[in-house]
């Protein structure tokens, strides 16, 4: 790992184990309308914002339903999930406790809802561990691009250059490493099919957090 002191870090199959519940909702929401879920489909939504996500939808099921109301159904199959079932990924609270100790400052860049993260952080003990959170409905483009990342980083007073960025998704490795962050993809199995790609384009691959806990990761700050 290069010296940093700033960390930001997606949420959905990063830092929340939580790509099964959205599988799940998948399943529901388009079994309601005789719909089978499409192998690509979460592949294809993860990098956009929840409206963008809700309106491809929408476009590409031909459904009768408007976006806020396709938005609406998704809130009620979520929030419980997120409230009550969705746990952190191996090792997450331990690093975030350990890159606190050392005085690195921390920040969240997703594509999830405030309603859906906070509970899931807030249950996990790790919601204190960050002074800033950005969400896609704050910038234009979505996790291909470097817009989020840029944004979380002046959240937190911190250069590009500086800051590491943890993602699970290619396109987020790609928007980051665009805009000049050092990289880090995050195993998850949800993401097998981009996982030569991510490997390839990620400055680092880990299997679990515990890998850097076990390595002693230095940032700048130390």
């Amino acid at each position: 790992m290069k010296p940093f002191v700033g960390a930001i870090f997606d949420l959905d199959g990063t830092l929340l184990d939580s790509m099964d519940v959205w599988n799940e909702i998948d399943r529901i929401f388009l079994s309601r309308r005789g719909i089978s879920v499409p192998e690509d489909y979460l592949q294809v939504v993860a990098p956009m914002g929840f409206r963008r996500a809700a309106e491809y939808t929408v476009e590409r099921f031909g459904l009768p339903e408007s976006v806020d109301a396709l938005i609406e159904e998704w809130d009620a199959l979520a929030i419980e999930a997120y409230q009550t079932r969705v746990r952190l990924k191996p090792g997450a609270r331990e690093y975030l406790f350990q890159l606190k100790r050392q005085g690195v400052r921390l920040a969240v860049a997703t594509a999830s809802r405030e309603a859906y993260f906070v509970p899931a952080l807030k249950n996990n003990g790790i919601y204190d561990c960050f002074e800033a959170f950005t969400s896609l409905a704050e910038v234009e483009r979505g996790k291909g691009y470097p817009d989020i990342y840029w944004r979380a980083a002046e959240k937190i007073g911190t250069a590009p250059a500086g800051c590491v960025v943890f993602e699970d998704i290619l396109a987020g490795v790609r928007g980051a490493k665009a805009g000049g962050f050092y990289t880090v993809a995050v195993y998850d199995r949800h993401a097998d099919a981009d996982r030569l790609e991510l490997e390839r384009t990620a400055d680092r691959c880990i299997r679990d957090f515990f890998q850097l806990l076990e390595e002693d990761s230095c940032p700048a700050s130390r």
